[in-house]
């Protein structure tokens, strides 16, 4: 009987999950490995289980298809992430069920694919005696020990793409528009793509924001002749001494559902300005379309250190990079603990030295 190992995708989706997926079957056959797909997330652990067997031959195409074959899910019964960003334990008899059917299925090893939320459920995992190994998963770029998650190079493609189209309507019109982008607790995707399209404005989680310092930056390009003004907004931006924004509370066993920070910041700067403003919410189009080629070189060689980390016996730890190679860290050092922007790293001073403000 052929060596055998999983993998699952877990969490939000975003580009990249294929080509990891793509890496691990191959690098897995080039080792006589068979590997078996877990559909759905980790509820496909669970009765009745739910599995594919992934052929290394139909994997050429997932290089650069976004979203995940497998399918993935951030709910259900192993939810383990409450409120904002608080965790619970899995009950163990879901674990201990897990464990069972990854015996049963005659699994050497298992490939996680996730963000902080699912490496948190991987590592419960691994804690009840179930071989994972971690490959780090987020638009956010929030994980700890890594310099780097796949998907987010992606994001910020996009989302530069987009700020560069709002400029031109925004010239054409003299108009203040605001681009609210992902970023829960960590606004590295705003603070990227609103440097790379030359925002005028940047509102991150880490640095609280008063209407009045973001007025005052418009009145600036006004001053200068400058009639239009761009504001790259992260989802969990916040103003001074305000909680975050959000949708609506998605009960006791999920994390909140933010969003709406773009539009406020909208209305208050056209009330107090009296400019046109609009508002654009990028939301889910962050998470898909074909990865970037440097996140499908990242995938590819997450996915294929997944597959050695297996070979070496390395379980409960994940992938991580570590330029100009890729290591292996313990998942616990990873999780639980966000990786945000700092507010004197080299990132935040580059925009403060060419004008850019945070509305502080």
């Amino acid at each position: 009987m052929k060596t055998r190992i999983g993998i699952l995708t877990g969490g939000g989706d975003c580009p990249g999950l294929n080509a990891v997926i793509r890496s691990v079957v191959k690098s897995a056959a080039k080792r006589g490995w068979e590997t078996l797909g877990i559909l759905g997330g980790f509820d496909g652990l669970l009765d009745p289980v739910r599995t594919r067997l992934l052929d290394y031959h139909e994997m050429d195409g997932l290089l650069y298809l976004g979203g995940t074959v497998l399918g993935t899910a951030n709910k259900g019964r192993f939810a383990a992430k409450v409120g904002h960003g608080e965790a619970r334990r899995i009950d163990p008899a879901i674990l201990a069920e897990a464990r069972a059917n990854c015996e049963q299925l005659g699994l050497c090893g298992l490939v996680l694919v996730g963000g902080d939320g699912s490496l948190s459920i991987g590592q419960q995992c691994f804690e009840a005696g179930i071989p994972v190994v971690g490959v780090p998963k987020t638009i956010d770029n929030d994980l700890e020990c890594t310099e780097v998650t796949f998907g987010f190079d992606s994001a910020v493609a996009f989302a530069t793409d987009a700020v560069d189209r709002l400029r031109t309507t925004a010239q054409s019109h003299n108009r203040v528009i605001v681009c609210e982008m992902m970023g829960r607790y960590a606004g590295w995707i705003a603070a990227h793509a609103g440097i790379a399209s030359g925002a005028d404005v940047i509102l991150i989680p880490e640095i609280p924001f008063h209407y009045e310092s973001i007025c005052r930056k418009i009145a600036e390009r006004e001053a200068e002749g400058k009639n239009f003004t761009l504001i790259a907004a992260a989802e969990g931006a916040r103003e001074a001494d305000q909680d975050f924004v959000t949708q609506d509370d998605s009960g006791a066993v999920s994390e909140a559902r933010l969003g709406g920070v773009g539009a406020m910041v909208a209305r208050e700067v056209a009330q107090r300005t009296g400019k046109e403003t609009r508002v654009c919410v990028l939301g889910h189009l962050q998470r898909g379309g074909a990865p970037t080629s440097f996140d499908r070189l990242l995938c590819t060689r997450f996915g294929a250190g997944a597959v050695r980390l297996i070979a070496e016996g390395k379980f409960g730890e994940m992938i991580a990079l570590r330029s100009p190679d890729t290591v292996s860290v313990p998942i616990l050092k990873a999780i639980g603990r966000l990786r945000t922007v700092p507010t004197d790293g080299d990132i935040v001073h580059t925009a403060r030295d060419l004008g850019i403000s945070f509305g502080d």
